[in-house]
């Protein structure tokens, strides 16, 4: 009988040792499974909070202080949306929320992004970023800035699923034209994000700022040579309201054919023009 008993004890310690061993395998497995990996924003986060923190917290004092328009595209970028005071006029009959601050680049517009899109429900998050690449050393290549790009869309995307993000071209500017060639590569890569990834769609806009010679039209400009005047935001919002037009009837397209909606479409209808400029490009 003391035999049996301490063979059961025996086998018992040996069952919990082995249990043990094997959850500790399971924990480190799942450790070493699941490594917390650096985020893209992590090399640029202290600088842009040192920088902008001030700015992007007046930016949520308005938040709290305004009420949405229901069903509102968020526009969020550098001065050019900052300085787009008629904006709620020029994209009629489009409700906005603009949120902008001067200066924006792609790296603190990455660290930013939360805090710029969570107090917020909207139709569609329209961005423009016109620096990072302005022609000097401390350019941010193209590499960094579609990576950026690439956080920020899944950032919207998380905040609410299926909700469209639409990356506006980098304008050609007087000032900065001489890293024309450069953020050319760099509208190239916004496209490409744009094309790689659902419910995302570019916004192109450069050719329409550029004479027939190739040169900028300086009379879309403010004096300093890098803001649109008037004359350039007329020309902006008739492209990013067509732009947002298009998308959003193909989407209400696709929306009534899943549904079982079969009518066909009157004589007339944009309907098949309107799918192919709708794709991500």
């Amino acid at each position: 009988m003391r035999l049996i008993l301490c063979s059961f004890v025996i086998a018992t310690c040996a069952t919990t040792v082995i249990a043990q061993d094997n959850a500790s395998e399971a924990s480190a497995s799942v450790t070493i499974s699941s490594p917390t990996e650096p985020s893209v924003v992590d090399p640029y986060s202290e600088a842009a909070i040192k920088k902008w923190d001030k700015a992007i917290s007046e930016l949520e004092t308005q938040d709290q202080a305004e009420a949405d328009p229901d069903d509102a595209v968020l526009f969020i970028g550098s001065s050019s949306i900052r300085r787009w005071e008629t904006m709620a006029q020029d994209m009629t009959p489009f409700r906005t929320i603009r949120r902008g601050y001067g200066g924006a680049k792609f790296t603190d517009m990455a660290v930013f992004v939360d805090r710029l899109v969570q107090p917020h429900r909207y139709r569609a998050l329209v961005m423009f970023v016109g620096n990072g690449v302005t022609g000097t050393p401390d350019d941010h290549t193209p590499d960094q800035i579609e990576a950026l790009a690439r956080h920020i869309v899944a950032t919207s995307h998380a905040h609410q699923v299926g909700v469209p993000v639409f990356l506006i071209e980098i304008t050609p500017c007087e000032k900065r034209f001489a890293a024309w060639h450069k953020i050319r590569v760099v509208n190239a890569r916004l496209r490409e994000v744009a094309l790689s990834t659902p419910d995302t769609y570019f916004i192109p806009t450069a050719s329409h700022f550029l004479r027939p010679d190739g040169t900028p039209r300086g009379e879309l400009f403010v004096d300093d040579k890098l803001h649109l005047n008037e004359a350039g935001y007329d020309l902006w919002s008739i492209l990013i309201r067509a732009r947002l037009t298009d998308v959003f009837r193909s989407m209400a397209d696709t929306a009534g054919q899943e549904s079982g909606d079969q009518t066909s479409p009157a004589a007339g209808s944009p309907t098949s023009g309107v799918i192919p400029a709708a794709t991500n490009n």
